[in-house]
């Protein structure tokens, strides 16, 4: 065969390839959208996704159902995540540090961090130190005080294993000299009712919380580097002397494989949707702070955070055994 009728052949194939992935662009999306949380209802993911389901609708042009899978604080969710058809129909909210500690904590999380193809991250929420209002511990200085005195007796909760609540715990351990117990729930929708009956001692939760909860909680410190504005009253854990800063960032991926039009498609929906004006007040009034990282922006964070989070597990000596 000659060249010209071979090179003919394979200009041919690649035009069918190129026309295929934008005829599939084309008629999608052509059906309702499966958005799963992967902690209990009432959690942050949970009110974010609540606040983002009439926009996402609008955007998107399909329904949009919000759907729980619960367990491994978050592992199973991503684990059935991975797994599912890469045709932009299923989505999962995503969040660091818990995708990034749990492949490097667990012997088999069920998935790799890059295994999850970043859509977009909407949110961060730093961690917060909180006890009940009839508590005695007036001040973070009261809270460590007791807690030297009594080591391993304090039980703080909060949203999974390898979570930001269970690193800013272990962060709080290491900076203040003590030995807090951390207690992982399946969300922060179950962790606030233990603290509520008593059940632990404190938790280590988000800034949401603070709005939430300000008659039921008393907040000894927030993980940011700076107060934030909405809750100017709580003091940081660096102006009370202990180098804590860590928290939670939320965003949506997709199934590896996923086709980067369609992940386009789903980014620019999310990109309008914390535009929206209703959907910013919210946010703001709630105490999340608002992120626009589109997929590639996004990516690069996880890998920055994972060349971090690498480095502050392993002087916990929290990394496990290759």
């Amino acid at each position: 065969m000659k060249k010209t009728a071979i090179g003919s052949i394979v200009l041919l194939a690649i035009l069918a390839v190129v026309w295929v992935g934008a005829v599939g662009a084309a008629d999608y999306p052509t059906k309702r959208l499966t958005y799963v949380i992967c902690f209990n209802p009432g959690g942050e993911s949970d009110i974010t996704a609540r606040f983002q389901e009439q926009p996402l609708k609008k955007y998107f042009g399909q329904d949009v159902v919000i759907t729980y899978k619960i367990g491994g604080g978050g592992a199973l969710g991503w684990s059935e995540l991975v797994q599912a058809k890469p045709d932009g129909y299923t989505i999962a909210g995503h969040n660091l540090p818990h995708t990034i500690l749990q492949p490097m904590e667990m012997d088999n999380a069920g998935y790799k961090t890059l295994d999850l193809k970043q859509i977009y991250f909407f949110e961060s929420t730093p961690d917060v130190l909180m006890v009940r209002n009839d508590s005695p511990y007036k001040t973070l200085k009261d809270f460590i005080e007791a807690a030297k005195k009594n080591p391993g007796s304090f039980t703080v909760g909060g949203s999974g294993s390898s979570s930001a609540n269970d690193l800013g715990t272990a962060m709080l351990n290491k900076a203040a000299g003590i030995k807090l117990t951390y207690v992982p729930f399946a969300g922060t929708g179950s962790a606030v009712p233990a603290l509520l009956g008593g059940h632990v001692t404190a938790l280590m939760s988000y800034s949401p919380m603070v709005i939430q909860y300000k008659e039921q909680f008393r907040f000894l410190a927030i993980a940011s580097e700076q107060r934030m504005e909405i809750i100017r009253d709580v003091p940081t854990f660096r102006e009370l002397g202990y180098d804590v800063v860590e928290g939670a960032y939320r965003g949506v991926a997709a199934p590896p494989g996923t086709p980067d039009n369609i992940i386009k498609y789903l980014a620019d929906a999310f990109d309008k949707t914390m535009k929206d004006p209703e959907v910013k007040k919210k946010m703001d009034q709630n105490g999340f702070k608002t992120e626009f990282l589109g997929p590639e922006e996004s990516l690069a964070l996880v890998k920055k955070k994972t060349v971090e989070y690498e480095a502050i597990m392993k002087e916990l000596g929290r990394l496990k055994k290759k």
